[in-house]
């Protein structure tokens, strides 16, 4: 993830809330998108961040349903848990003392004890489940693609970089991209279903003329919608990473959650 193989490697415009200083944005750049490059953690919204948008159809009980379909936990199914779904969940593997010290120490200062960050609570000190299966990543892309990519109706398209969606009138009707230096398009029979991420999707509807009006003037972007919201609000986590050196021969990571806020402590 530090690096730019197979990641877009963004960084942010200087941050006020930073002093200025400019954020590190890893983005995958390969099938499975940022989940094939990620730390692996499987972590949702809390709760009431989508209860916040209920009037926007995003509510928590809107949402639980397809987080359960999706997730194949190791633990089991439960009333917040799925266990028959292509994104499989796991305990981690890489558990030593080391950290088992480190979640006893903020349960000594009065930190709760969390044994499920995905479960009724988010707050406490404990250790995150990954989306692996024995170990091994199970990025997007190996839940729902590998099943099913020898379908005769799906062709996957790699080392194509999408630059512009096609529209008739307002509805949208393809896709245009570069591949090897050559432009390709493609034109749907049916509909097409926008999945670029939290940058990419926003960044093609401005590219393709939907967004607020006066940026795409000021960018020379022929105006097809005119949609205000789009590319504003995005708000991210702050990561903080410390590094310790330690007489232990292991190397292993661990996270703390509280009150929104998380870091990844590294021991080496």
């Amino acid at each position: 993830m530090p690096t730019k193989y197979k990641n877009w490697a963004y960084d942010t415009v200087p941050q006020p809330g930073l002093n200025g200083r400019c954020g590190y944005q890893p983005r995958g750049k390969v099938l499975g998108g940022s989940s094939s490059i990620n730390a692996m953690i499987y972590i949702r919204g809390h709760q009431q961040d989508y209860n916040d948008w209920q009037d926007l159809g995003w509510g928590w009980q809107d949402v639980l349903p397809y987080f359960i379909k999706s997730e194949n936990n190791q633990n089991g199914e439960n009333a917040l848990h799925g266990g028959s779904g292509p994104l499989y969940v796991s305990n981690t593997r890489s558990n030593n003392q080391v950290a088992s010290d480190f979640v006893r120490a903020g349960m000594s200062i009065g930190i709760a004890h969390n044994l499920d960050f995905n479960g009724p609570e988010q707050e406490g000190v404990g250790l995150y489940q990954v989306t692996q299966k024995n170990g091994l990543r199970c990025s997007a892309a190996k839940a729902y693609v590998d099943p099913v990519r020898f379908r005769s109706n799906l062709t996957i398209e790699t080392s194509l970089h999408v630059t512009h969606l096609s529209f008739k009138d307002k509805t949208c009707i393809g896709v245009s991209g570069i591949k090897h230096d050559r432009n390709v398009q493609f034109t749907a029979n049916k509909e097409v279903l926008l999945c670029a991420g939290a940058f990419g999707s926003p960044q093609l509807l401005m590219l393709s003329g939907v967004g607020p009006k006066q940026h795409l003037k000021d960018n020379n972007i022929n105006l097809v919608h005119d949609l205000p919201g789009v590319g504003e609000n995005l708000q991210d986590h702050p990561d903080y990473v410390s590094s310790y050196l330690s007489n232990n021969p292991t190397t292993f990571g661990l996270s703390f959650r509280g009150s929104g806020i998380w870091g990844d402590n590294w021991l080496i």
